[in-house]
């Protein structure tokens, strides 16, 4: 029976891909503000109820990235 080894963890470049993430969510948010003039009333609470959660989001993201940065400074331990 063979098993399949997990990859190491590589944590190089989280910090990276976390301000990748929260510079998409942002853009998501712009683009959803914009279609608020097109959308309905239930649309448009939806959108702006999404936008909240994306907002919320950010927030963690950037917690997280001052997380991954200490590691990255400490050597990872």
């Amino acid at each position: 029976m063979t098993y399949n080894k997990p990859n190491p963890d590589d944590r190089s470049d989280n910090v990276e891909k976390l301000q990748d993430a929260v510079q998409n969510t942002i853009e998501n948010i712009d683009r959803a503000e914009e279609s608020l003039e097109f959308a309905t009333g239930d649309e448009k609470q939806q959108i702006m109820d999404k936008n909240e959660r994306r907002r919320d989001s950010i927030q963690g993201m950037r917690n997280e990235i001052k997380d991954e940065d200490a590691a990255r400074k400490n050597g990872y331990q």
